[in-house]
């Protein structure tokens, strides 16, 4: 598979509640980090745009268990747990977009009220390389409005871990974003 001009990376939260010792820390989530570096260098290397998407909630979002949600409180604006962890430097070139801001709104997809889309088409994107984190939601969820969207979608497979409220959540999100259209890659596909 080759990178070529109209492809963006789309790294989806890569925070700290979100890693080992955060308040939602995913199974082997730390796991992920460093395949994503190679990612980063290789984009970079082929002057192709970068994306990352980050929760970004208010302390009573409505997704925290205090609040009537499934999660404990994590990814509070501005706060340790919502920033990325020392070893994953983003380059400044680096577009962040936030989502879940507003207290009572869930937004698992990062083009759900965020400006995503609009910033994609400024840079000519078609197609977009997704990993990160959480398969099961942030993922699938930006997997599925990026396809419904009209862009052309590459899993990578080798940078994604899930969540798995139910043990068979991940596998199931995978096997529903190839259905519907993501074409899976690892990164060798891409390196060589």
């Amino acid at each position: 598979m080759k990178l070529e001009r109209g492809d963006a990376l789309f790294v989806a939260d890569i925070q700290n509640d979100f890693l080992p010792g955060g308040s939602l820390a995913v199974p082997r989530g730390h796991e992920i980090v460093s395949v994503l570096l190679h990612y980063l260098a290789l984009f970079q290397s082929h002057s192709l745009p970068i994306f990352a998407g980050r929760d970004w909630h208010p302390a009573d979002h409505c997704s925290f268990r205090d609040q009537g949600g499934i999660w404990p409180p994590h990814c509070i604006a501005g706060s340790i747990g919502a920033d990325a962890p020392p070893d994953f430097p983003l380059p400044p070139s680096v577009v962040i977009v936030h989502k879940a801001t507003a207290s009572d709104q869930e937004a698992y997809s990062a083009f759900e009220g965020t400006t995503l889309d609009a910033a994609l088409h400024a840079q000519g994107v078609r197609r977009l390389f997704i990993g990160g984190i959480a398969t099961d939601y942030c993922v699938l969820n930006t997997v599925k409005d990026a396809l419904a969207l009209g862009y052309a979608v590459v899993l990578l497979r080798d940078a994604i871990r899930s969540v798995n409220v139910h043990p068979d959540d991940g596998a199931n999100a995978e096997a529903e974003m190839l259905r519907l259209g993501a074409t899976p890659a690892r990164f060798e596909d891409l390196a060589s």
